[in-house]
């Protein structure tokens, strides 16, 4: 059911009084009130001002617009119930707006501030730089010291740069730079931006090119990067042509579309995920790995476990870390020169049950990996010198390392202690012995002078104050460095997919449009990268289009 509205007008009496020329169209501003009858059985009646523009035309309009003067013109409303009007407001017919409301649309348009933000090119730039700065920070200050290493090298009282001490590295978590929290934070903006940017950026491109779009118009066509024009060639003959030179073609009616290279398109959304991985590889290295060394003995054992300290929140010890390891042997290779030139480490593993589970000699460069763990050859020393004292023993001498001035030259010595006559003296008095590797050991007697050399198990005895000496052994030991780093296999699969997509990504991603009218065919297309050879591969194409021959002359000439 529907009311009719009976319309009163008049004049807004702030207009001015002049009078109208009929020769110009001018705007008249009417204020109108509409009353509403109630329908039966309610008697409450509702009054609806609003104003009205108009435009007074001249009498040419007006004449032609009187022929439809005829025509009866109501303003209908459907019986739909009115909107409810505030009571409060001081007559302007407008609602408030609600407050909560406005807190309710900020809130869901918060996310998407947010990710605008993220996606800013210059801001994923200077995180960047800061993350490289403070890699390079980190290559410049010593990683994993004591604190006390830091009170010396970094005092308050000569601080670096003037302002740069200890308690900025300790404070910043500089000591341990690639698990501090400002670098870690770092990372996960940038994380966050990349994740941004591919979703604000980089897959809308993507859908939009992988639609097929046809241009309808000539003019459409022409507007592309490149184009031109064949006047007798067939469309069909260019889809051809456009499939030999590795084109995907649609063809609709008169129209024509083809694009190459979407690869291309889909590089840099790879080359994101690459940054991802190779970003949350290196932060699982450095929050949940173990770390630890150690130096054995030739025949000594010692367990994972034992040795191997977390070195982040995310660190998890795992069963190999019940592994026990036994050196079987250390051994060493010289040059000519007799210096050192590489070091070797036989070792067995044994599970918890005693059972030999893997056994290898390492050396540098040439590591052991095992359940998660790896055991790297980093150093030696010389453990302890076994003598025969005037037949006597074998006796276990133990080697000390020695301080030289300057030098990385490695000198280890011993002392075999001698019974003095003097029970009162405090001296002790005994034959020292010195090796710098495990080939030969230098003696000296009591008062310090020299005596002689012998090689280790050469059997030969040598007296010394009247004691006859004998060298069997010279027992080394192996200096390990054992780590597990559960982040390492991520961060090569993303450096391996940064190389591939970096490489995708030089691919460009080509689109040709063509519309047949009558036997004229126009073509246009763009690239997103490189047109100057885009356009080149265009010229050749266009030149393999067969031309359409009107065969009509040779019919007349037959049929004469």
């Amino acid at each position: 059911m529907e009311t009719l509205i009976n319309p009163t007008i008049t004049l807004n009496p702030s207009l001015p009084r002049r009078p109208l020329s009929l020769n110009s169209q001018t705007r008249l501003l009417l204020r109108s009130t509409f009353t509403i009858r109630p329908q039966p059985g309610n008697s409450r009646t509702r009054t609806l001002p609003f104003s009205v523009f108009c435009k007074l035309r001249t009498s040419r309009e007006e004449s032609t617009e009187n022929k439809e003067k005829g025509m009866s013109k109501k303003i209908m409303l459907s019986e739909m119930a009115p909107p409810p009007l505030s009571e409060e407001g001081g007559g302007n017919g407008g609602a408030p707006a609600s407050g909560k409301g406005g807190v309710f649309e900020s809130v869901k348009r918060f996310p998407r501030r947010v990710v605008t933000l993220l996606s800013n090119l210059r801001l994923a730039i200077g995180e960047m730089f800061a993350i490289a700065a403070l890699m390079a920070l980190g290559t410049f200050i010593e990683q994993g010291e004591a604190p006390d290493f830091y009170f010396a090298k970094y005092p308050e009282d000569n601080p670096v740069l003037g302002f740069f001490t200890w308690k900025w590295i300790l404070t910043l978590g500089f000591d341990h730079m690639f698990s501090a929290p400002v670098f870690l934070g770092l990372l996960v903006l940038l994380a966050a931006s990349l994740m941004a940017c591919t979703y604000t950026t980089q897959i809308p491109m993507v859908k939009v090119a992988r639609r097929w779009s046809f241009l309808s118009t000539s003019k459409a066509v022409l507007r592309q990067e490149v184009s031109d024009s064949l006047p007798r060639a067939s469309v069909k003959d260019l889809g051809v042509i456009l499939m030999g030179a590795g084109y995907e073609v649609f063809l609709k009616g008169p129209s024509l579309y083809a694009f190459k290279g979407l690869a291309g398109r889909l590089a840099p959304i790879g080359v994101h995920i690459a940054m991802l991985l190779i970003m949350g590889g290196g932060t699982l290295s450095a929050c949940g790995s173990f770390k630890g060394s150690v130096t054995v003995p030739q025949g000594l054992n010692f367990v994972v476990g034992d040795v191997l300290g977390p070195i982040g929140f995310l660190s998890k010890p795992s069963e190999a870390f019940n592994t026990e390891i036994h050196v079987n042997k250390f051994y060493m290779d010289y040059y000519d020169s007799g210096q050192v030139s590489q070091f070797h480490t036989d070792l067995s593993l044994y599970d918890i049950d005693g059972k030999e589970v893997l056994r290898k000699t390492i050396s540098v460069n040439d590591p052991l990996r095992y359940g998660g763990i790896t055991i790297y050859q980093t150093d030696w020393s010389i453990s302890a010198l076994q003598v025969l004292k005037d037949g006597e023993g074998p006796f276990n001498l133990a080697m000390a390392p020695l301080k030289l001035n300057g030098g990385d030259t490695k000198l280890f010595g011993t002392i075999l202690p001698i019974n003095d006559p003097d029970p009162d003296s405090t001296q002790v008095k005994g034959i020292s012995m010195l090796a710098r590797d495990l080939q030969s050991v230098v003696l000296y007697d009591q008062q310090g002078k020299f005596v002689g050399v012998r090689r280790p198990n050469s059997k030969l005895p040598i007296e010394i104050d009247g004691i006859k000496i004998e060298i069997l052994d010279a027992i080394g030991s192996s200096g390990l460095d054992l780590k597990t780093d559960p982040g390492v296999p991520i961060v090569y699969a993303g450096f391996g997919a940064l190389m591939i997509t970096t490489c995708v990504s030089f691919l460009s991603h080509s689109q040709v449009w063509a519309l047949q009218d009558g036997t004229t065919l126009f073509i246009g297309g763009k690239s997103n990268k490189g047109n100057v050879e885009f356009s080149s591969e265009v010229n050749r194409l266009l030149d393999r289009v067969p031309e359409i021959v009107d065969d009509l002359p040779a019919k007349q000439s037959n049929s004469v």
